[in-house]
């Protein structure tokens, strides 16, 4: 049976190696922090994914340094849309983590290479030049480590909408749509929902 809204969609999970795919082949990221009035904020940023970790520069002086070292919890959200590479997968990810900056030689060496080559990955001269721009006094460098995952497959769901997607292919649904969205309906008098029967 072809879904008939969009209100269960967890069960659309990407699957590790697609995770895998989209945060190494995607190329950009919106890194979001809270401020010190509690105001939620994300910047569109470049980066790096190695050792299961995301990797971000920016100036030591922008407010996001001092937000981020004053209160570490940041979420990054990854999409595919923006990605030119046909292999990178579909939809998006947002992962919630801790973020740890580091300043060392070594580190900025490894990274700004790494960046450099994503950002111009088939012009040795753009990389290089790339590399030198990101190599200035007051940059620094932010590793998030991932703790929680929140995956969305576009093209499981539009498979879905279609009637093609099997039970198979399903990812387990979360708690919001098996605990909140019960409450939710009990609340406007409905019936409860199985979430597994689209």
């Amino acid at each position: 049976m072809a879904a008939h809204d969009h209100e269960v969609v967890s069960i659309y999970g990407h699957s590790e190696e697609q995770k895998h795919e989209l945060m190494t082949r995607a190329p950009e990221c919106v890194l979001m922090w809270a401020t010190k009035d509690g105001w939620p904020v994300g910047v569109v940023h470049s980066f790096v994914w190695r050792d299961d970790k995301i990797w971000i520069t920016f100036s030591s002086h922008r407010h996001r340094a001092a937000a981020i070292r004053r209160d570490n919890r940041v979420s990054v959200t990854v999409s595919g849309a923006p990605s030119q590479d046909p292999k990178c997968p579909r939809g998006a990810v947002t992962v919630k983590g801790k973020g740890t900056f580091h300043d060392d030689d070594e580190t900025k060496k490894w990274f700004y290479r790494a960046l450099a080559n994503k950002v111009s990955p088939e012009s040795k001269q753009g990389e290089d030049d790339f590399y030198n721009l990101l190599n200035s006094p007051l940059r620094t460098i932010l590793e998030v480590v991932p703790e929680k995952w929140i995956s969305f497959d576009a093209e499981k769901s539009a498979k879905d909408r279609a009637g093609l997607l099997s039970d198979d292919e399903k990812t387990p649904p979360l708690s919001s749509d098996v605990v909140r969205m019960k409450k939710e309906r009990e609340i406007r008098g409905m019936e409860p929902r199985n979430p597994n029967d689209q």
